[in-house]
């Protein structure tokens, strides 16, 4: 790197801050950018690498990884917007970890692997590694408990996922039984002994990958380093590499990074925010940013990046009292914080947010500006309904609408069976998956050919629901379970499309235990008491409505319509937090601040914190906090944000940043061609290598140039 302390390179259309510019000229080997929400990590990452262009960096020797595809697509157009030439951005690698690795282990792959980019192309081979796992094991494990439905096999691939992420795979467990490999990595043994079939039969016998499904191409990555597999000298030699959103990074991503750092010429800046690590179940941590690092690279630097260009001071200062943290922002914007109070029942929260849009589009605005962020799906019911019984589209892009989950897809079953109208159910999707939740929630276990073979006929023939039961499922296979769908199905028989929708949903949930059955069914508490609380949702609406079975049935159906039709160009989005990182929206409303359920109380508490911190700092122009009117069910979050103590220093901020800023220099390009390069230099002209054209610098006299002047 070049000595020379000051920028050779000068964006496009802004000016740098300080804070960003000490950034642009770190020449330590490992940078790290301690960045809060909307702080423009990626922009800076952009300017740090037109800085290295600037000093003469071939493109090629330079990495950007990011976590995630939409994460990459966003470091591309950064890196146009400051200003370098498409040419040149398109000759720096600017991948995904997982495109980063896929792509160096194809250099060695003998034969061409199967890419299965998405869960759904797994589930073969999951359950060929379960059928394995029963032929080589049954009779000889205890408590071996071989489930084959969707919900298992998501259960199994979420949880081989973690292992992976965390490198714990990589354990060594030769010379243990299998009881104590499975203690040792804290999963249970039917899924550490079909997590080793899989892999056996994910990589051959010994030749190599077979197929990759998501992540695994950083895994294998990662253990070839460990190994020897790939030595570090095999790593591509880059001068610079960029991380973006380092606070999603695992063991096996940070294993890879350091065999990038490594090499003796590569000079490292990961930006990232430790309040925003919300993915522990796939081994993100805030240890990397506060620990590991620095173990690694004792001379590493730090810099930070303070200010939000998201959202202004009154949640910028709302966010530094949250987190203990210095935050400001550098917009002349009021990013309004409105709280709204809401009785018993989650009706009158739903009816908060119904005003708070409504209040939104008086105000002139579009409404496919507003979030509704929640902490979970179960919180969507009443919200989807109260949407749609106020005629406003909504969609939920990353999860399904309440309809389609699988214990409301149970109950519908239920009912399908009591009124005997799947027929009403129009989707033939929507009909097979009914069935496949039936069988789920029932604990009667089929065969993948036979579930298969149900879910057709159904779907082609709804009126062959009722036998479901009886044709499918053998008279042997879990009797306790078979007494209790025969003893339902009977008092469903028995009740007429007159009765009471939300006795005959109560009735069925406690003939069947349903809450019972979900705890045995779901690996973690936590998901067993969303389904839990979507159940209750669900009854709770049929309570409301006031509606007879008949009734309430035709009501569903008129909703799924609803949500499944084609979609207005205005829309509202209902999102988890989760899947909300990474975004922005003009109006984000939080529902349901209160205990027990943000925070939830059988998830760590710190995680939590960051979600809330994820979830609010989304908002650019308005937050709407909903929490109970009865102050002490209130989430204790909103009084950690200590609005009022911030609102006078907010204001004095606004009004700061409505001075007209500091306007960029203006540099002045050129048209000269390469034989006049010598008269312009002669002149004062600079050059810029990056962009690759002479111009003026700013506050020199532009008459001299006027020929070559761009018009």
């Amino acid at each position: 790197m070049n000595d020379t302390n000051s920028p050779r390179y000068t964006p496009q259309g802004l000016l740098p801050t300080p804070e960003q510019t000490a950034i642009q000229l770190a020449q330590n080997k490992v940078v790290l950018i301690d960045a809060n929400a909307g702080a423009a990590k990626t922009t800076t990452l952009a300017i740090r690498i037109g800085e290295a262009l600037a000093r003469k960096l071939a493109p090629e020797q330079i990495l950007a990884l990011t976590f995630t595809p939409e994460a990459r697509d966003v470091m591309r157009q950064r890196l146009r917007d400051v200003g370098i030439p498409h040419a040149t951005a398109a000759r720096i690698a600017v991948m995904t970890f997982e495109d980063f690795a896929g792509q160096l282990l194809a250099l060695g792959d003998v034969d061409e692997v199967k890419a299965c980019p998405h869960v759904r192309q797994l589930k073969p081979y999951a359950l060929e590694a379960i059928a394995r796992t029963g032929e080589r094991y049954a009779g000889s494990v205890d408590g071996l408990d071989l489930r084959t439905h969707n919900i298992a096999l998501c259960q199994f691939l979420d949880m081989q996922l973690n292992l992976k992420a965390t490198m714990a795979l990589d354990a060594d467990v030769e010379f243990m039984d299998v009881e104590e490999a499975a203690t040792l990595l804290n999963v249970p043994v039917t899924d550490y002994l079909v997590t080793t079939e899989y892999e056996r039969l994910r990589l051959g016998s010994g030749e190599g990958a077979q197929f990759r499904g998501p992540f695994d191409a950083t895994y294998d990555l990662a253990c070839a380093l460990g190994t020897g597999g790939v030595a570090a000298d095999d790593l591509p030699s880059y001068r610079v590499v960029v991380c973006d959103e380092l606070h999603d990074l695992n063991e096996a991503a940070f294993r890879i990074l350091n065999a990038l750092i490594a090499q003796p010429q590569c000079f490292f800046v990961g930006a990232g925010d430790k309040d925003q690590v919300i993915h522990a179940k796939v081994g993100a941590s805030e240890a990397f940013l506060n620990r590991r690092f620095k173990q690694a690279y004792p001379q590493l630097v730090r810099y930070p990046l303070t200010y939000s260009y998201r959202h202004g001071p009154h949640l910028a200062y709302a966010m530094a009292e949250f987190k203990h943290k210095p935050v400001d922002s550098r917009l002349p914007l009021h990013t309004e914080i409105r709280q709204a109070h809401y009785g018993d029942g989650g009706g009158d929260c739903a009816a908060k947010v119904v005003a708070a849009i409504g209040q939104w589009k008086r105000d002139g605005l579009p409404l496919d500006g507003c979030a509704v962020l929640i902490r979970d799906r179960h919180q969507s019911i009443t919200i989807e309904n109260a949407l749609m019984q106020a005629g406003i589209g909504y969609r939920t892009p990353d999860m399904a609408g309440y309809l389609q989950r699988d214990e409301i897809l149970f109950l519908r079953g239920m009912l399908a069976i009591a009124l005997k109208d799947l027929a009403a159910v129009k989707s033939y999707e929507v009909r097979t998956a009914i069935v496949e939740a039936l069988a789920i929630f029932a604990e009667v276990e089929l065969s993948p050919q036979k579930m298969e073979q149900a879910k057709y006929a159904i779907g082609k023939d709804p009126q062959i629901l009722e036998h479901f039961f009886s044709a499918y499922i053998d008279r042997d296979q879990q009797q306790s379970a078979q007494r209790l769908v025969t003893d339902t199905i009977a008092y469903l028989h028995s009740v007429g499309p007159d009765a009471n929708a939300a006795e005959v949903l109560r009735a069925v949930c406690e003939r069947m235990g349903l809450e019972a059955a979900a705890r045995r069914i779901f690996v973690r508490p936590y998901d067993a008491s969303v389904v839990a609380r979507s159940v209750a949702g669900l009854v709770d609406a049929a309570v409301q409505s006031g509606q007879t079975l008949g009734d309430f049935w035709r009501t569903l159906n008129a909703s799924e319509a609803f949500a499944s039709r084609k979609r207005e160009r205005e829309f509202v989005l209902i999102e988890c937090v989760a899947n909300a990182k990474g975004k922005e929206f003009a109006h984000v409303i939080l529902p349901f601040l209160e205990t027990g359920e943000f925070p939830q109380p059988l998830c760590e508490r710190g995680e939590e914190e960051n979600l809330f911190y994820v979830a609010a700092t989304r908002a650019k122009s308005r937050l709407t906090l909903l929490s109970p009117e009865d102050a002490e069910r209130r989430s204790p979050f909103i009084a950690q944000m200590k609005l009022a103590s911030g609102a006078a220093a907010a204001d004095a901020a606004v009004l700061r940043n409505q001075a007209p800023p500091a306007a960029a220099p203006t540099r002045h390009y050129l048209t000269a061609t390469f034989h006049e390069k010598e008269q312009v230099k002669a002149l004062g002209a600079e050059y810029d290598l990056t962009r690759r054209a002479w111009f003026v610098p700013p506050g020199r006299d532009l008459q001299p140039f006027a020929r070559w002047l761009k018009r």
